[in-house]
């Protein structure tokens, strides 16, 4: 979230509390006039109204300043940290560029490529990082793309990382107007978890066709309560594993955000397909 974005949050909350403050005090100040059957000069009235609002805003302002200081310093902290990632991840790459021309030996160019691919994730990580954080201040990028396209360049950089993967693309072309940064994001936890959730050398089949992309594995599937629980936030149908558990939870959220209908079918011991519609996209 931006210092303008921060700074009508806090403005509003102001207000509400300003409001509800005036409204209460005027309606506890008029019940007991009318108690009292008290005929006050028109004056008194005035001067009333001007002490609740005066008092109403510097209880909204004392209300909402620490709140203020503690979103300046999370939102220095956080420039901060990207900073700091940006820095050694491109530190990585550039190295490793120069250090591979001189390697001859191929199992030592497949360590390379390795590192590569890896530090080409932690890139994407901190695009995402940045991606949050320009969400929350209300700049995402909405541009017009083909989802065939980016379906592409993300298999191009999750491949290398999953080398016991198989993948069989059958791509459709859709053109689409929405936040690309977001999707890929999408497609990128969706491919995780049919790989992570698959055997050993994973059979990945990924189609679009009508608007809709389709990513399938054959993996360990769900039963019907786990097809419940798997959008709850936190939620991993197998303790072990490692990870969070958010990834879901946030494939959701941006495919309501953006009108995309997202279809799973599963069943247990014989694989997952996770399907986004994007009929009803604008």
């Amino acid at each position: 979230m931006s210092a303008g974005s921060g700074i009508v949050l806090f403005r509003n909350v102001e207000i509400v509390i300003l409001v509800f403050f005036v409204i209460t005090t005027l309606l506890i100040i008029s019940l007991f006039a009318y108690l009292q059957e008290a005929v006050s000069p028109p004056y008194l009235v005035s001067i009333i109204t001007a002490l609740v609002l005066i008092a109403g805003v510097a209880i909204a302002k004392l209300s909402i300043e620490p709140l203020r200081e503690h979103f300046d310093q999370l939102e220095h902290f956080s420039r901060e940290i990207l900073h700091e990632l940006n820095l050694p991840i491109n530190t990585i790459m550039t190295n490793t560029a120069m250090l591979k021309k001189n390697i001859e030996d191929e199992r030592a160019l497949k360590r390379f490529h390795r590192i590569e691919a890896a530090c080409g994730m932690l890139e994407e990580r901190y695009k995402e990082l940045d991606y949050l954080i320009k969400k929350q201040m209300q700049r995402e990028r909405i541009e017009t793309f083909d989802v065939a396209d980016l379906v592409v360049e993300r298999l191009r950089l999750l491949k290398p990382l999953y080398s016991n993967a198989r993948f069989e693309e059958d791509l459709e072309s859709i053109s689409v107007n929405i936040d690309r940064i977001g999707l890929a994001k999408v497609i990128d936890n969706i491919i995780d978890n049919s790989v992570k959730y698959s055997p050993k050398n994973a059979e990945i089949s990924i189609v679009i066709k009508n608007k809709k992309l389709s990513i399938s594995d054959k993996g360990r599937g769900m039963d019907e309560v786990e097809l419940f629980q798997i959008f709850d936030r936190y939620y991993q149908s197998d303790e072990s594993d490692l990870g969070f558990g958010i990834g879901l939870g946030l494939v959701k959220n941006y495919c309501d955000r953006y009108k995309i209908k997202l279809h799973v079918n599963s069943k247990k011991d014989k694989g997952t397909t996770m399907q986004l519609d994007f009929s009803g996209v604008a």
